[in-house]
């Protein structure tokens, strides 16, 4: 009797499991139990043998109707090795293998050339950290002028590297443009590491670039801010990270803005904050008052009676929605009643009186009194 487990309870499937079921589960435990993802435990490549077995069986239409009749019998007792497993291709496991290793898949055993590919290299991407004033940030500006040190193409050479345009082939992958690296019982196609994928190499260097084919060159980049960005926020300007080979496209510049803060307005999410100090008389008889915004100076109502700390809301006056084609926060004004630290005899007097009017102490112990419950 074989004391081998079932096939479908092996993949964690039912036995009627669809094909797309069958190869879903396959490359999760394949992903789960690889050796290569697993180099300090052994059991690991006992379990993706044992998945791997059942996955050839089951994802066979022919192997599965003989499996589904007869069970482990009806696969003639056989032993299977990784060539009878992989060796034929089939089953779609060099799909899943392209998947999990995200490259080619050389196939396992004997054999397993295959040819090479041309590999262009893109440009890679650059970063820049731009500081903006606070009212740029707000408003935005159209045409940012930056200085960014960026990869471009070499003059002497047009990018190519070499001196005299002369070129040879690649002795490591014989102009391949590929190697197939051994890890445990896989074969995995890889870009070339000498040749980076071109299959030749250059015979003579170009001397500014050093055969690299390109030159660092500080470039004027021009930027459009959209009105309402933030801290934190990151523009991307395409086409404008290093240069890479050629013929391929460059990288892009990713922008990370940081914005300085105000003197005077404070930021909160899309809402714009202020407090503006108001004299007691205004407080009490009623005013209309100048207040600053990120668009210039507006007039604001202080009704008679306004207390010190109260916040009036002007509607859409703060930051425009940077994600969005119209809306804008708010502005808060905070309204505080100023105190002068230093009087004149007159005003010393004026207060003193006002407070007799009022019926009040200048040294008033009620208020504690009614806390504590004193008389």
């Amino acid at each position: 009797m074989s004391d081998k487990r079932d096939y479908y309870e092996v993949l964690g499937l039912p036995k009627d499991a669809s094909p797309s079921d069958i190869k879903k589960s396959y490359r999760k435990l394949a992903m789960k139990y690889h050796p290569d993802r697993n180099p300090d435990d052994p059991a690991a490549e006992d379990k993706f043998k044992e998945a791997s077995e059942a996955y050839s069986v089951l994802s066979d239409e022919d192997k599965r109707a003989r499996y589904d009749q007869f069970g482990h019998a009806g696969m003639g007792g056989q032993n299977f090795s990784y060539e009878d497993i992989f060796g034929g291709g089939g089953g779609g496991f060099a799909d899943i293998f392209s998947e999990i290793f995200g490259g080619g898949f050389g196939g396992f055993g004997g054999g397993g050339g295959g040819g090479g590919r041309s590999s262009l290299r893109r440009g890679q991407d650059l970063r820049y950290r731009m500081k903006l004033d606070f009212l740029e940030a707000v408003h935005g500006v159209k045409d940012k002028e930056i200085k960014v040190p960026r990869a471009t193409h070499c003059s002497p050479c047009k990018g190519t590297g070499s001196a005299d345009s002369k070129t040879s082939k690649c002795s490591t992958c014989n102009g391949m443009g590929a190697v197939l690296q051994q890890q445990m019982f896989v074969r995995i196609k890889t870009t070339c590491p000498t040749c980076r994928g071109k299959g030749t190499t250059i015979a003579n260097p170009c001397t500014p670039c050093r055969g690299s084919g390109l030159v660092k060159k500080e470039e004027n980049v021009t930027v459009s801010i959209p009105a309402g960005v933030d801290t934190g926020n990151r523009l991307r300007v395409s086409g404008k990270g290093n240069q890479g080979d050629v013929g391929a496209p460059a990288g892009d510049l990713y922008v990370d803005i940081q914005v300085k803060e105000h003197d005077f307005f404070m930021r909160e999410d899309n809402d714009i904050l202020c407090s503006i100090p108001i004299s007691y008389p205004k407080a009490c008889l009623g005013s209309k008052i100048r207040v600053p915004t990120v668009d210039g100076e507006t007039e604001l109502d202080v009704p008679a009676g306004t207390p010190s700390g109260k916040v009036f809301t002007l509607r859409s006056k703060g930051v425009p929605f940077v994600n969005r084609r119209h809306g804008r926060g708010d502005q808060l004004v905070q309204v505080v009643v100023s105190v002068p630290t230093k009087m004149t005899p007159e005003e010393d007097a004026l207060v003193r009186q006002l407070a007799e009017v009022q019926g009040s102490k200048v040294e008033d112990a009620g208020f504690f009194s009614k806390i504590f419950g004193k008389k």
